[in-house]
């Protein structure tokens, strides 16, 4: 079939980086045009893209650096500051470390021309993610039984795509039960429409529904996706996920958390840092307010899942227990 429309959101092209606009979709399919190594850090910024877009956003942002550095005498230089610019943009999810090394370890590995050595880093990357993410939805496909109902949180965006596709190809088909995932909506605007776009039977909860509809016998299995996985098996994902977990154990539902790998630089929840935005967000709703002026907001924008709440970390090598991870790494290759 088709991809939907989310599964291709970042292209590059000569006139610079193009990023659809998921602060409006699927209301408008508005893309953003970024010229600018620096025009693409404020796009992540500003949310234009979210979840694994980031990823594919640095990528083509790593290219426009090349682009800038080619001929400067510290072309390398320039190019790692680009790439520190756009780590920096969202801290807690490691997609944008691995864009970034990507397209470095290519230049570093190449004795001709910058841009197109950071373009087949880019390249490189962009094919090793896919691929990773084909894995990693079959993997989780064979861990949910036949027509189960999922509960999914925020946006899962490659990893539910080919879960999606992976469950199909094994004969089976699920039911999906997605959460709103305030304040930016997410669950609402890019996880239920794809889904529905896909043709999967598609509902969406608020936010305050989750533990209702976890101990209402209905739901298969918790399924999300990890914006960073811990050697010691806490899972960091947006807020939220943690009460889903929480209550999913209370009622005896497996919760599967998606991710490549689990993060090597991060050996215990205490090492990741959690990203705080502006308290302002949560006081508005697709561009209304919510709150009166007199209200102020708090915006912790991921939380963190205790193994002990996780059944399954879900990784393109299979399916681990959260205190077996280094398992993952039995061949020593490094996290890439």
């Amino acid at each position: 079939m088709t991809l939907p429309i989310l599964a291709e959101s970042v292209r590059l092209d000569d006139d610079g980086v193009h990023i659809l606009d998921r602060r409006v979709f699927p209301f408008a399919r508005e893309w953003v045009l970024c010229r600018t190594s620096e025009e693409v850090a404020v796009a992540i910024e500003d949310m234009v893209t979210q979840s694994s877009g980031p990823y594919f956003a640095a990528l083509g942002a790593m290219v426009l650096g090349a682009r800038e550095a080619s001929g400067l005498p510290d072309a390398r230089a320039y190019l790692e500051r680009v790439g520190e610019r756009i780590i920096a943009t969202r801290k807690t999810n490691n997609h944008l470390r691995k864009a970034v090394a990507a397209v470095l370890s290519e230049v570093d590995k190449s004795t001709g021309d910058l841009v197109e050595a950071a373009t087949a880093g880019a390249r490189a990357g962009d094919e090793l993610y896919r691929s990773r993410s084909r894995a990693l939805g079959e993997a989780t496909a064979a861990l949910v039984p036949d027509k189960a109902t999922v509960l999914t949180h925020c946006w899962a965006d490659l990893y539910l795509v080919e879960l999606v596709l992976a469950a199909r190809r094994q004969g089976k088909e699920f039911s999906f039960l997605c959460t709103e995932t305030r304040p930016y909506l997410q669950g609402a605007r890019l996880t239920a429409e794809t889904l529905a776009e896909m043709g999967a039977d598609t509902r969406l909860i608020t936010d305050g529904m989750g533990a209702a509809v976890l101990s209402s016998g209905e739901v298969g299995a918790l399924v999300t996706a990890a914006d960073r996985v811990t050697m010691d098996g806490h899972v960091v994902n947006k807020i939220g996920t943690l009460g889903l977990a929480v209550a999913a154990e209370a009622f005896g539902v497996p919760f599967h958390a998606m991710v490549q790998a689990p993060d090597q630089a991060a050996p215990t929840g205490a090492d990741v840092p959690i990203e705080y935005r502006d308290g302002d967000e949560v006081l508005s709703a697709l561009g209304h307010r919510v709150a009166s002026e007199r209200v102020r907001g708090h915006y912790p924008a991921f939380d963190v899942t205790p193994p002990r709440f996780v059944t399954k970390v879900v990784t393109d090598r299979g399916a681990f227990e959260p205190g077996r991870l280094r398992e993952y790494y039995a061949e020593g290759e490094a996290n890439q």
